[in-house]
This record gives C-alpha cells, sequence and structure tokens, in this order.
C-alpha cells in the first residue's frame, strides 16, 4: 500500500463513500401520499364508545376525539413569557363537562339552579357506562321537551344539543353530529358568542374528518369553511387560529383529487 507524503493511508476505493444511495434502499415515504388513506383508516376506525367505557384490552386501538398536542413547557415558556393554557373546545370541551361536576350541582341560567340538571346528569350517566344507545335517546327525547317548555335557543337546552352531537359522534353518526354543531355554530355566532361558535365549528369539524365519501366530504367542506371564514374575520378564538383552517382548506384539495380520481 503507497503512502502519502504525509504518511496517511488513503482511503480505498472499495471504502470510499459513495454519493449514491446503496441498492435496495427505500426512498422516504411521501407523506401526502398516504394522508388520506390514513384519514380513512381513522374514520373507520372512530370511536364508538365513550372513551373510559371501553375494555381494558379492546380489540381495536381507540381514538378519542381530536385533542390539541401540548407543546412543551419550556420551549412554550421561552416562546412566550405569559403562556396560556389553551382551553378545550369542541367535543373535546364536552367530553370534559361529562366527565366534570354533576349537573344537578351546576347553576344554570343568571345563577339559578339548572332546569335540566337531572335529565343531563341521567344522559352523562348513560354516556360513561357506554350506553350510547341509551344516551342517545334519553337526548333527543330531553331537546324536544326543553325546546318547547323553555325554546330551542335557550342556553340549557344549546349545551343539551351540544351533548346530543356528541353521542351522534360517539355513535357514529357523522354527518348528524356535523350538521347539529353548525347549526349550534351559527346559533351561538348570531348572539356574538365567538368562542362558543368556533367551539361548535370545531366539533362540526371532527365529524366532517370522520366522513369517508369524498364528494359528500366536498359539500359538507363548503358549508363549513363558509362559516368558519366568517368567523375569522369577526372577533374571537377563530380570527386566532386560522392554521387549524388552512388545514381543513387543504384537506378540501385531497378530497377533490379522491372525488376526481373515483
Amino acid at each position: 500500500m503507497d503512502l502519502r507524503p504525509d504518511g496517511a493511508v488513503p482511503a480505498s476505493p472499495e471504502h470510499a463513500p459513495s454519493p449514491f444511495p446503496e441498492a435496495g434502499t427505500p426512498a422516504a415515504p411521501d407523506q401526502d401520499r398516504y394522508r388520506d388513506r390514513y384519514e380513512d383508516r381513522a374514520a373507520e376506525h372512530a370511536p364508538h364508545r365513550f372513551p373510559e367505557a371501553a375494555s381494558a384490552t379492546p380489540a381495536e386501538p381507540e381514538l378519542k376525539p381530536l385533542l390539541a398536542l401540548t407543546p412543551d413547557p419550556e420551549s412554550a415558556a421561552a416562546l412566550d413569557p405569559d403562556p396560556k393554557p389553551t382551553p378545550a373546545r369542541g367535543f373535546d370541551a364536552v367530553a370534559e363537562a361529562v366527565l366534570g361536576d354533576d349537573p344537578r350541582t351546576l347553576p344554570g341560567t343568571d345563577g339559578a339552579p339548572a332546569l335540566l340538571g337531572e335529565p343531563m346528569a341521567q344522559i352523562n350517566e348513560a354516556v360513561r357506562a357506554g350506553r350510547i344507545d341509551v344516551a342517545a335517546v334519553l337526548a333527543e327525547r330531553t331537546v324536544l321537551e326543553a325546546s318547547e317548555t323553555l325554546g330551542p335557543e335557550h342556553p340549557e337546552v344549546l349545551r343539551l344539543r351540544e351533548l346530543g352531537a356528541y353521542i351522534a359522534y360517539l355513535a357514529g353518526d357523522p354527518l348528524r353530529a356535523f350538521h347539529v354543531s353548525l347549526d349550534l355554530a351559527r346559533i351561538r355566532r348570531r348572539a356574538r358568542d365567538g368562542e362558543a361558535a368556533y367551539g361548535n365549528v370545531q366539533s362540526a369539524a371532527a365529524a366532517w374528518r370522520a366522513v369517508r365519501d369524498p364528494l359528500q366530504g366536498l359539500n359538507l367542506g363548503n358549508e363549513l369553511l363558509g362559516l368558519w371564514t366568517e368567523l375569522t374575520t369577526e372577533d374571537g378564538p377563530a380570527a386566532d387560529d386560522v392554521e387549524e383552517l388552512e388545514s381543513a382548506r387543504a384537506r378540501m384539495l385531497r378530497l377533490a383529487e379522491r372525488a376526481r380520481r373515483s
């Protein structure tokens, strides 16, 4: 073996680094290529039971309603000297209410006792026990009766309808969950409650993502994004969360491509 003037051993050609990858090395997966397949699988395995009522050893992994990812505390503190926790919205907020305090102990409108505390407690108990069909019947019957007595836009009736939309989502009926949530968003927007309206939009978006048919998804998405876009022009959290809206618009493009190929 020849030595260079400095005494170093030259690299052997067979051990020299190659600028090309070795044959057979798989290329990095194209995330966009498989994103639609993931959404379909996620929708197929959407939760049909309340999370705490599921078996300890489920046959399939259970997906909970969409929860915001919590950033690393140290990184968040470095970026924001006064970080504020992101409030639960949409179906996450409804799930927290189901697991929270007994509705019979909570105040209703203007500090008065809740008028629907007892039926709400019964519905929550059925959801926690995994009796989603029973909870759906109780919620629908109570909404009809309370709407006649209190009015369809009474605050407690609206909260009950939110619970009914969540129950429909758990029962595998995303269409019903979508339409109820979007109707509630319109009502809250008319009442100038931007926070509640955006929460209902988030619920509608979660239900929309569980719809697998691309044409149906496009029709629902047009309706959803129309209201969502309007909320971003008004006071409220939607204006500060445009990344979520851009994500929904990106899904619309993927749905359009899937519809074109089908």
